[in-house]
């Protein structure tokens, strides 16, 4: 399912591979493949691409930045994705160090950069509140400047993986009288044991709790956490998700998905033949590959797009139809791995192929894929105003 690649791009890959499959444990992919990554595999993933030259490789060089081409940053995403690879924590290497890199001060830029590429500190993303989803402009989180710090009250929610947060990157009204909701907003880097934090986990449905809520309460911001300029926070977090939808997408994760699905459904018995020869499972793979193949020449399109450090409006449309054919894929995987895919975890060793074990909890936890990241209904309408022109 590639598309076709030059000599030098195929030896460009060829040596991702090396790096990914020699250097990264079979263990650690194992469990990345199962959606089971532990902090310590991410940690151990991530500092190892860092020694290579691989964690951060879209950041300017000077920061650790290779100045890849398009399609070389394509095969990159997807080479992680295809192999199973956990991917280096978009917090640090998708959001909050590309935002430092290009509007941050040199003193943030030296304090930070290098120890967000090596995840000596993990970040937390504080966008989402309980009235302010998809719709980020109506966030109620005040920052209030007194003198040479900003006491910042209110709530965030649906942080994931905001357990292991060691700072977080805050979006926060620091003007509450301005004309338009868009306006007003800051960005602001908070370390996480500061006083006046509360952390709350939240269950999800597959039975994972990899989301949390935090309550502030008159927590201090030192002045000199502000990146860029006072109330311009709006542009910046624009141009952050652009870069989150993107990698939202995970066209090379459901390429994989697919292949696993395909390799299970030669062996997998049905009452006639296999799952493989059954017509309508045949006829929703076609349209899977269909789709993969689209998507996979659309994320080209967005990589080349936002070369020039502008995030593309494609990117909307990627993110919403990425997470859709994921979210096909694993429906369809849950309903070829049958009542195997609905066990659940016990301490007695499971009788059922490993990946057809976790069906169900794949599924479902794949269904916030079209919420967070701006909801697919949001992302409709940017396609509208931005692509369409409506």
């Amino acid at each position: 399912m590639d598309l076709e690649l030059s000599g030098e791009d195929r030896k460009f890959r060829d040596g991702l591979r090396e790096v990914f499959l020699g250097e990264i444990s079979e263990d650690i992919r194992r469990r990345s493949a199962l959606n089971e990554t532990t902090r310590e595999d991410i940690v151990t993933t991530q500092r190892t691409l860092n020694a290579h030259g691989l964690a951060v490789p879209h950041w300017p060089a000077e920061w650790g930045g290779k100045e890849w081409t398009p399609t070389q940053s394509h095969i990159y995403a997807s080479e992680l994705q295809r192999n199973a690879v956990p991917q280096p924590l978009a917090f640090n290497v998708s959001m909050v160090g590309p935002i430092i890199a290009e509007f941050g001060s040199e003193e943030q830029k030296r304090q930070f950069l290098p120890a967000t590429a090596n995840l000596d500190i993990w970040w937390s993303q504080g966008f989402s509140e309980p009235e302010a989803g998809s719709d980020l402009a109506s966030l109620r989180t005040t920052a209030r400047r007194e003198g040479d710090v900003y006491i910042l009250n209110g709530q965030k929610t649906w942080t994931t993986l905001g357990q292991h947060g060691e700072w977080m990157f805050v979006l926060a009204r620091t003007d509450p009288d301005a004309p338009r909701k868009q306006q007003g907003l800051s960005f602001l880097l908070m370390d996480m044991t500061s006083p006046g934090i509360e952390r709350r986990p939240i269950k999800l449905v597959d039975g994972s709790a990899e989301v949390n809520e935090f309550f502030f309460d008159n927590v201090r911001i030192p002045a000199e956490n502000l990146v860029g300029e006072e109330n311009k926070g709006w542009s910046y977090a624009k141009f952050l998700l652009g870069n989150e939808r993107n990698g939202i997408a995970q066209v090379g994760t459901a390429q994989r998905i697919f292949a696993d699905l395909a390799a299970f459904a030669t062996d997998a018995p049905t009452e006639t033949a296999t799952l493989a020869e059954d017509p309508q499972f045949r006829a929703a793979m076609h349209r899977a590959k269909t789709t993969l193949l689209a998507l996979e020449a659309t994320q080209m399109r967005v990589t080349g797009a936002s070369e020039n450090g502008a995030a593309s409006p494609v990117s909307s449309l990627l993110k919403m139809e990425g997470t859709r054919a994921l979210q096909e894929l694993t429906k369809l995987r849950m309903r070829a791995a049958g009542a195997d895919g609905m066990l659940v975890p016990t301490e007695q060793a499971l009788q059922a192929d490993e990946a057809a074990s976790v069906a169900a909890a794949q599924y479902l936890n794949h269904r916030k894929l079209s919420i967070f990241g701006g909801s697919n209904e949001i992302q409709r309408g940017v396609i509208a105003k931005t692509i369409l022109g409506l």
